[in-house]
């Protein structure tokens, strides 16, 4: 079913008003939707303990962890809310694992009011496009939907984070595999670091607005993190004009100050200057993401096996971002065995060939010489199992 638009499903629920209005804040239920004297229905007891062996026998925890999780449900006498809760769930599609998850979240979803607080969450992500399973992914990643008010804070974000990532579709794809990101404050997060990236640091929004779509992440952090983000790009030389210094940006994000530390010694190791190991994270700076142990493994082949030297590979970082067992590996066996069987002559470096496409590989050296050389795919072959 194609997604309605936005405005559409919030007119049809009455709350285009509301969505248009309200403050982006948002509101927790749980003070609403608990009523500790409900004992109307379900299993009554007067074991304080008794949610203990609940959450063993209808959601599959371990006793531990119904023991650490029960706490937050101490009040209850009646097993009223909490058999509401699970059985709404199922018929929803969530299996054992998922239920556990979003509990696990915490517990006080199963005090919730099935009618109140879950059914219009469940409905209201149904009229935005998505199929059952969609909402069940969203929810088991962030569950924390459940205890928002989503008109007041999943809308109008959902809003905004359409106009930056360029479609709906998008934004749910990234909140099936984790929204942690969805739900920064607007006022205090993602409005002063696009801002900061648009005016201070001169980046055309279609630039940063194109990093975003595969890593949202980047301002949702606070906005002195990303300030900080922002400086060591600029110590290490990086032009804010670059179209490189975004990325350096969400390299740097998830590579802590320490592992980049690390990396230069890894690399001085080798005999790289400052300068050297600068240029090369300006050209390439994904090659930081790569482990210090494979770093390592992957300077030695190449300046032990292959023969290049160590500022040669800083001219050329991009090698660094192969796999060496499957990629760099089979091939430099490939064009080896051509050499010895005198059919290499002319196969130019081994850089440009790491650089192809598997398929631009095959046909430019392996199907050639097939006939002659029919070893060459086993080889081939025998990189892709490792």
């Amino acid at each position: 079913m194609a997604a309605a638009p936005l405005r559409s499903v919030l007119r049809r629920n009455g709350l285009l008003p509301l969505f248009e209005t309200c403050r982006l804040r948002d509101l927790l239920f749980f003070s609403s939707s608990v009523d500790p004297a409900a004992a109307v229905g379900g299993t009554i007891s007067p074991d304080p303990h008794f949610m203990v062996e609940y959450l063993v026998n209808s959601c599959g925890f371990s006793p531990s962890e119904a023991a650490m999780f029960s706490e937050p449900l101490a009040h209850l006498r009646s097993t009223e809310k909490p058999d509401a809760v699970l059985n709404f769930m199922r018929s929803q599609g969530f299996d054992g694992a998922g239920i556990r998850k979003v509990i696990s979240g915490d517990p006080r979803y199963l005090c919730c009011n099935v009618e109140k607080n879950l059914t219009p969450k469940f409905q209201f992500l149904r009229d935005l496009g998505l199929s059952e399973s969609d909402i069940v992914d969203v929810i088991r990643n962030n569950d924390d939907i459940l205890c928002r008010n989503v008109h007041r804070s999943f809308g109008p974000k959902l809003e905004i984070w359409e106009s930056l990532l360029g479609s709906r579709e998008l934004v749910l794809k990234h909140l099936k595999k984790s929204g942690w990101f969805f739900f920064s404050s607007v006022e205090k997060t993602l409005h002063p670091n696009l801002k900061f990236l648009r005016d201070e640091c001169g980046i055309p929004e279609e630039r940063f607005s194109l990093v975003l779509r595969s890593h949202p992440q980047l301002i949702s952090q606070k906005p002195k993190s990303l300030r900080a983000l922002v400086a060591r790009a600029d110590e290490l030389g990086m032009p804010r004009q670059s179209r490189m210094f975004m990325w350096t940006l969400v390299v740097f994000h998830n590579v802590s100050q320490e592992r980049f530390e690390a990396k230069v010694e890894l690399m001085r190791s080798f005999g790289w200057s400052e300068s050297e190991f600068s240029s090369a994270v300006r050209k390439a700076p994904t090659f930081l993401r790569v482990s210090v142990d494979m770093m390592r493994r992957k300077m030695e082949f190449f300046i032990n096996i292959v023969g290049y030297t160590p500022s040669f590979i800083a001219s050329q970082p991009t090698i660094l971002l192969y796999g060496l067992q499957k990629r760099v590996i089979p091939r430099f066996r490939v064009l080896e065995m051509l050499i010895t069987k005198g059919l290499g002559t002319r196969l130019g470096k081994f850089s440009y060939y790491v650089k192809l496409s598997n398929t631009k590989f095959r046909e430019k050296i392996v199907l050639p010489y097939k006939e002659k050389v029919p070893e060459l795919l086993d080889i081939l072959r025998a990189g892709a199992e490792q």
